[in-house]
């Protein structure tokens, strides 16, 4: 298998990040859900201070409109109950004026002190069905309406959805100095790759084989190299890891155990990246799958059967689950965004059998930076806390 080139390829660590249920996304048996699993400030930053505890170096705060709880207004509070962990905030292009969320965003940085990283999301919204062109196309002015937000005196944009002209942009300066928070991205339409490959840093992806891990990878990177830049790569996975991998087998099919299949469609139908590229990959996995429902070795896809996006779980042992991740570090995947079920109990397990085995890091921020009209190169390797 052919290593993808990345930024940060001599960095010798991984950002290991979790996951805090902002959408109601958390259960004892998968699509059964619990009043005290809701989600809720209280049983979200109960979330994000055990992962924080825990060693992980960023919290994945996910967004949604249809349940959970507004995603910025979480991280403010976040803030200041947290003093080490970054926070990955999704950012929903174009539900927010772009001048605002700069200036949000750039609060939220000096709240947290730097800690601050944004997930870049191109979704409809509700009564919306814009189709993909125009979905990336206001990403792709947003994003660039942040970079000048971020780094200029002032704004001045003309673009097809918005245009301003001499904004003064004092009030939208980041904490971060050297490009603003780093901005991760998912996405798999051909319109996706090429915002990413332009604006972002970061591409996620969702769990795949390692053969159609490595193909992605390549897309991607040929992108970015015709904009004259490199990027670093995530993989956002579930995770159910035991002392045994017997023990870890069994639960997950305990996780499921309760499992309606057509309260399952409703979950994965109502939210609004059902019908997407991504989540249409996660279906085909599952089909693909063996009885048990697992792709490849350690990689069962059970989780996908209540949740649309990421559908699939690493399950085994501790030294399993270390093996899996070491191979996918050396394929190029440099950050991991894990969850599991109940998210509390899960983050302490992981914690206990697998992060004192692992060599952690926040991702470089000097990686694959562009300026606003002209393409940036790297810089080379440096860990931000």
């Amino acid at each position: 298998m052919t290593i993808v080139p990345v930024t940060s390829g001599d960095l010798d660590a991984a950002e290991v990040s979790w996951f805090s249920a902002l959408c109601s996304d958390d259960y004892r048996f998968l699509g059964t859900p619990e009043g005290d699993l809701r989600s809720s400030w209280e049983h979200c930053s109960a979330i994000l201070q055990s992962a924080e505890a825990q060693g992980f170096r960023n919290i994945l705060c996910p967004s949604s409109y249809q349940v959970g709880q507004d995603t910025l207004s979480f991280v403010a509070a976040g803030s200041q109950v947290t003093e080490r962990i970054n926070m990955l905030a999704a950012i929903r292009c174009g539900e927010m004026q772009p001048i605002m969320l700069a200036r949000t965003v750039a609060t939220l940085d000096h709240m947290l002190k730097g800690r601050l990283t944004l997930n870049v999301i191109s979704s409809d919204f509700p009564g919306e069905v814009a189709d993909s062109a125009y979905r990336y196309k206001r990403s792709h002015e947003v994003v660039q309406i942040l970079r000048q937000a971020w780094e200029r005196d002032e704004i001045n944009h003309d673009g097809e959805i918005y245009q301003f002209k001499g904004v003064p942009t004092a009030p939208a300066k980041p904490y971060q100095q050297n490009g603003g928070p780093l901005l991760y991205f998912g996405g798999y339409s051909p319109h996706a790759l090429e915002l990413c490959a332009a604006q972002c840093d970061v591409y996620l992806m969702w769990p795949e084989t390692e053969d159609q891990l490595a193909d992605r990878m390549r897309a991607v990177h040929a992108r970015a190299q015709a904009h004259g830049r490199t990027l670093d790569y995530g993989l956002r996975v579930h995770v159910i890891v035991r002392d045994t991998e017997a023990e870890a087998r069994e639960y997950a099919d305990h996780l499921v155990s309760k499992l309606d299949d057509e309260y399952g469609q409703l979950i994965r139908e109502r939210a609004h990246d059902s019908g997407s590229l991504g989540v249409s990959h996660q279906s085909r996995a599952r089909e693909l799958a063996d009885q048990f429902g697992y792709t490849e070795p350690n990689l069962w896809t059970g989780v996908g059967r209540a949740r649309s996006g990421c559908g699939a779980a690493l399950v085994g042992s501790a030294d399993q689950v270390l093996s899996k991740l070491e191979r996918y570090r050396k394929m190029g995947i440099r950050a991991f965004i894990f969850s599991g079920y109940p998210h509390l109990d899960e983050c302490a397990q992981f914690g206990r059998l697998v992060m004192p085995h692992l060599n952690t890091c926040s991702l470089p921020q000097e990686y694959g930076r562009v300026p606003s009209e002209t393409p940036a190169t790297p810089l080379g390797v440096g860990e931000r806390v």
